[in-house]
Parts: C-alpha cells; sequence; structure tokens
C-alpha cells in the first residue's frame, strides 16, 4: 500500500515539475511557428506575429500574441484582414485531453478589422476552399457553387470572449460605399459553430455610442454560406434600430423585418450635420417599420408603415444601387397636413409712407442667372403618391393622385387625380432636362372649381365669385428665369358662370358716365369715383376669355363678362418681356330689358377703359372721349367739354 501511495506521490510531483518545466522544454517559437503554418495551410492567408510571445501551462494553458496581422485577400485594398495589439487565449487542460478544442477565455486588445467586398464580388472572410461541385447534380451545382466548406470535424466553442477598443471597418468596391465603428467593446459567447452566437456590447459610429445585440442562429452555416438566421438591434439616444431575418442564397439575398425609430428628426440631421429649422411640434418622433430585402444591388421595403409626429404613411418602395440610382415606390400619405412643415409667412411691417419718405415702384427684373437642372440626371424615378386630403397653409384638397416618372434627365409630373374646392382636374408637367437649353412642358384642366374660397385660401383675394374652369396648355425653353419668360408659348383659357365681382357695381357707374354725358355730374363722387365698396357687387351670368402666348407675349381678344345689364369686352396684350400691359376693357349697358336671356349681344352706352403700363406702374384710365363718340351728338360733346372745363377749372 505505501508503495503504491509512494508512486501515486511520485506521478504528481513528476507532473507538476513537467508543468513547470514545459515552457521551458517547448520553446514558444515552436509553438508561434506551428500556429502560424497552420492558419497558412488552412486558409492560404498568413499570420504574421511581430511581437513578443508568452506560454504559461498552469494551471491551465494560457497563450498571449502580440501585433498580430492576418493578411487580406489578394484583391483587398489593404494588405491585412485583422490586426490586433494583443491575442490572449486561455485553454483548459481537460478539453485538451478529451479531444475537444475550448477556448474558456479569450480576450483581443484593440483590433482593426476590415471587412471588404471587391470589384468582383468577392468577399474576403472567405477563408476555407471552396465546396467541390463536379460530382453534384446541375441544380445542386448552381445551388454550391463557390460555397465555402469547414474541415471535416472542424468546430470552435469560445467561452468567455472580450473585445476592447479597435474598429470594425465594412468597404464595398462595387457601391464604393464604406462604413466604420469604432471603439468596440463587445462579450462574444459562442458554445459551438452549430449553436447561436450572441454578441453583446456597445460600439462608436459617427461620434456616437450604441447598445449593440447581434445573434446568428448558425455560424457554421454563415461561413459555408448557407442559409442562416440573424437579428441587430442598435439602441441610441437620437435613434432604435431593430432586425430580425435571414440571410439565403449564399449571403446573396438577406431579408426580414426592419423597424427604425426615435425622439427627434431633427435631432438626427443634427447629428448628421443636415440644417433642419423647424417649428416645435414638426420633425420629432418617428417610426418606420416594414419588410426589407437587399440581393442583386436592389433594396426593396414592402409593407412600409411610417409615422411622423401625427402623420402616417404607408406603401412600398425599390431602390437600385447599380451604376444608376433608381428609386421606386407607392405610398399612400393618408390626411397630410404641411402646416406645421412649413415656415411662418413672412410678415411685412405696415408703414404709413410720408412724402419724404415714399419710394417709387422698382421694375421688374427677370433673373438671368443659369439655373442648375442636372440633379435630374443623377437617378431614376418612378413614384406614385396618394392622399385623402391635403392642408397647407389655408389651402385645403380633397383626394389626390400623383405620378412622378424620371428617366435620363427627363421628368414627367402628372396630376392623376385633383379634387378640391367643389372641382377636379388632371395635369402633366414635362421637364426635359438630358440636354441644354431645358424644354419644360404644362398642360392642365382644372374644372368646377369655386373661386371664391380657393382664390381665399391661395392669396387672400375673395372677391371673386363663381365656379369655372381653367385650362393651360404651355410651353417655354431656356436655362434661366429671364429664358424660361421670354421663350413661353401657348394657351390659356378661363370661363366662370353664375358668379360676381365684389367691390363695385359696374351697371350704377356705366349709369352714373351715362348721366355726365347729359350734363349731369352730380353722382360723379357716389358713381365712377365711388372707392371699393365690399357689399357693392357686379354679378356676371358668364366671365370668359383666353390667352395665346408666342415668345412671352400673351394676346386676348376675346374677354367677356355677360351680366343682366352689363356686357364687359376686352382685348390687349401681355408682355411678359418686357413686363408691360396694354389692354383695353369697354363695358356697356344692354339695349334690351331682357338682361342676360336675351340673344341680343349689342348693348347702348359704352365706357371704354384703358389698362397701360409696366407691371410696376400700371394705370388705368375712362377714355371718355370714345365714350362720347358712340353715343352724344356733336352738340352734346361740346356742352360736355364745357361741363369738363367748368369742374377742373380749365
Amino acid at each position: 500500500m505505501k508503495a503504491i501511495l509512494k508512486g501515486v506521490v511520485g506521478v504528481v510531483v513528476f507532473i507538476v515539475v513537467l508543468l513547470i518545466l514545459a515552457p521551458l522544454l517547448i520553446p514558444t517559437e515552436t509553438i508561434v511557428s506551428q500556429l502560424t503554418s497552420q492558419v497558412e495551410k488552412t486558409t492560404g492567408r498568413t499570420l504574421t506575429i511581430s511581437g513578443d510571445s508568452e506560454l504559461s501551462v498552469f494551471p491551465e494553458l494560457n497563450i498571449t500574441l502580440n501585433q498580430v496581422e492576418f493578411a487580406n485577400m489578394p484583391t483587398g485594398s489593404q494588405p491585412n484582414m485583422l490586426s490586433m495589439e494583443q491575442l490572449a487565449v486561455h485553454i483548459p487542460w481537460l478539453s485538451l485531453l478529451s479531444g475537444e478544442f475550448t477556448l474558456e477565455r479569450f480576450v483581443i486588445n484593440n483590433p482593426q478589422v476590415l471587412l471588404e467586398v471587391d470589384t468582383n464580388g468577392q468577399p474576403n472572410w472567405q477563408l476555407f476552399p471552396t465546396a467541390p461541385t463536379g460530382d453534384k447534380q446541375p441544380s445542386e451545382r448552381g445551388q454550391q457553387s463557390g460555397a465555402t466548406q469547414l474541415p471535416a470535424g472542424f468546430d470552435i466553442s469560445l467561452g468567455e470572449v472580450a473585445i476592447y477598443g479597435g474598429s470594425v471597418v465594412y468597404k464595398d468596391a462595387q457601391t464604393n460605399s464604406e462604413q466604420k465603428v469604432t471603439d468596440l467593446d463587445l462579450s462574444v459567447m459562442l458554445p459551438s459553430l452549430h449553436q447561436p452566437l450572441a454578441i453583446r456590447g456597445a460600439i462608436s459610429y459617427q461620434a456616437q455610442r450604441f447598445e449593440l445585440e447581434l445573434a446568428v442562429d448558425n455560424p457554421a452555416k454563415a461561413i459555408q454560406s448557407e442559409d442562416f438566421k440573424f437579428s441587430k438591434k442598435l439602441k441610441n439616444e437620437l435613434v432604435n434600430v431593430d432586425f430580425k431575418g435571414e440571410v439565403v442564397e449564399q449571403a446573396k439575398r438577406f431579408k426580414g423585418e426592419l423597424t427604425v425609430s426615435g425622439d427627434s428628426v431633427k435631432a438626427l440631421t443634427a447629428w448628421q450635420n443636415i440644417p433642419l429649422d423647424a417649428k416645435d411640434n414638426a420633425f420629432n418622433q418617428f417610426k418606420i417599420n416594414g419588410e426589407m430585402q437587399f440581393a442583386d444591388s436592389v433594396f426593396t421595403l414592402s409593407r412600409l408603415s411610417a409615422e411622423l409626429d401625427a402623420l402616417k404613411i404607408e406603401g412600398n418602395a425599390r431602390v437600385h444601387l447599380k451604376e444608376r440610382l433608381s428609386v421606386s415606390a407607392d405610398v399612400d400619405l393618408g390626411m397630410l397636413d404641411l402646416n406645421p412643415y412649413l415656415p411662418e409667412p413672412v410678415k411685412v411691417a405696415e408703414e404709413t409712407p410720408t412724402e419724404q419718405e415714399s419710394t417709387p415702384a422698382q421694375p421688374i427684373v427677370w433673373d438671368d442667372t443659369e439655373i442648375d437642372l442636372s440633379a435630374l440626371n443623377q437617378l431614376d424615378a418612378r413614384l406614385q403618391v396618394r392622399s385623402t386630403g391635403l392642408k397647407a397653409r389655408k389651402i385645403t384638397l380633397g383626394e389626390n393622385q400623383l405620378s412622378v416618372q424620371l428617366a435620363q434627365g427627363k421628368a414627367r409630373v402628372s396630376l392623376d387625380k385633383f379634387n378640391a374646392y367643389e372641382g377636379s382636374g388632371r395635369g402633366v408637367i414635362a421637364v426635359n432636362a438630358a440636354k441644354k437649353p431645358y424644354v419644360i412642358e404644362t398642360n392642365f384642366a382644372l374644372k368646377a372649381i369655386n373661386a371664391e374660397p380657393l382664390l381665399t385660401d391661395a392669396v387672400d383675394f375673395d372677391k371673386v365669385l363663381g365656379k369655372g374652369s381653367i385650362n393651360w396648355n404651355l410651353n417655354t425653353q431656356g436655362v434661366s428665369q429671364k429664358q424660361f419668360v421670354s421663350r413661353l408659348g401657348g394657351k390659356l383659357a378661363f370661363e366662370f358662370k353664375d358668379g360676381g365681382v365684389k367691390g363695385a357695381n359696374l351697371a350704377e357707374m356705366v349709369r352714373k358716365g351715362q348721366e355726365m354725358l347729359k350734363g349731369n355730374f352730380s353722382g360723379l363722387s357716389e358713381g365712377i369715383n365711388a372707392d371699393f365698396d365690399p357689399e357693392q357687387k357686379t354679378d356676371f351670368s358668364a366671365l370668359t376669355g383666353s390667352f395665346s402666348f408666342n415668345q412671352g407675349v400673351g394676346k386676348n381678344t376675346d374677354l367677356l363678362l355677360a351680366s343682366p345689364l352689363i356686357r364687359v369686352t376686352g382685348s390687349g396684350t401681355v408682355d411678359l418681356p418686357k413686363t408691360f400691359v396694354d389692354y383695353r376693357v369697354v363695358t356697356g349697358i344692354v339695349d334690351t330689358i331682357e338682361g342676360q336671356s336675351s340673344q341680343d349681344t349689342s348693348t347702348g352706352f359704352k365706357v371704354p377703359a384703358r389698362i397701360k403700363g409696366p407691371f410696376h406702374q400700371v394705370e388705368t384710365s375712362l377714355d371718355l372721349s370714345s365714350a362720347a363718340k358712340d353715343k352724344a351728338k356733336d352738340t352734346i360733346k361740346d356742352k360736355l367739354k364745357d361741363k369738363f372745363k367748368g369742374l377742373f377749372g380749365g
């Protein structure tokens, strides 16, 4: 018994001495050399350890490597895929004796990781030989061609893994994109390559700290380019990102559910150095949720649901990220209230000019600065946008639908459905910015529009009553505002029925003018020279007219305002390039007492008016001499002249 006990004690002492002397008996350089050669044999890339290496065997096998570098693929942008200041590995002896390779503790300090895809689509993380395809069926070869194959029986079990400091950079040479995360503080759990991988910790991205959770259901499948599932969560005071999905088709396609949310769009844009001057109740909370997919440089977002403040948007979108950026989308905006997102209107302080401070109106000068529309050549788009309603300041629209097509610098915006102010309409705007000069064409038809609420909401003008239609087919070309105005061509027409013009009673004014021709000037102040009176109104059964534009000059010959007792006709030109108007309006009383129901368009007494001058200084005058020629005898004209001389002291 004593002999057995002595034998056991001797063995224990021998083992202890062996453990103590092992680092001396087994040179560290030999272990490092074996390690680097085995890595190169397995992956085809070199592992360089240029710093000091340490080895201890008691109470567990500890290996510390300094200044470690792992080579990149030959087509990579940098020599190394991975470099780190220090790698410390702790391996229990029992795992070696049992034949299982278990890392009890694995610590990486300040790693610099480069993950990249070259111009041929080859990723640098494909380390192991690809699976043979010669003995497979054609369908299997199509699915497995180029897939990475792990060595038979190969597995890794990681215990406590910690990563401190360093960075991870992702580059894609095909899309010329690059992303970088820094200041890593991560904990990794990997019981086996065939069991879930979990990564938790924090990273920094563009000067913001994010909490990170990442899970992969089967790392071995991921390495071998087989289908696998993964999830990712990023949490930050600015934005939260949650993705659950899978990678399929040899990592060529990934899909899943994406949710992005945050408390402030303004704070998010400030982080990206994008100025956003917004009201307190605008661009705050946001949330985007949808099914996403990325394959063959195409990003697809379906079942899109987006919320911004009180707005709710639904639809789908697709973005092609190949040589030419292309976007397609079908979006329902719901009830779109834009008022929180529109800047406050500029308030002009009301001033009472004095004689010394009065400033003459300045002429209008069209800007000749070249307009840059090159952005329309940067991408293609096909968009369809709908809304059940829209509010913009005082303007309120009903159900609308808008389509946008953009291809090779040619844009087409179609108003497919328009409902507002009791009317409806359609229209198209086409812009050809593929070459200079740019060409712009517009064609709109709006019908049954209620004029008073529309003009009141749009420009705070409530003087026109009635429903009507507005149609125009206009075109122009150029590269500046001045050129667009100077080359404007096409036609514009309008027609309003059963309305009125508030502020003046033209029939009464004409009657006063007729009395003046008879020598009665008693109603001058309350007739022609009467001030604007909102209670007065000129009713009309029809207000029609059209303009033909050529080289920026609009010509009208058919203005007609038909009223029960008066007819107003007009003709003239509006010269937009010269900002000059020359227009003649004739107001006459209908001879027949049948009023507007009469088929007789003739009028009795007529008063023509001339509207003439530059836009900034238009003058309106009554042509009383012409009126006298139409109605009065020479003797009446003489008396009229005498009356005017007496009135004005001539």
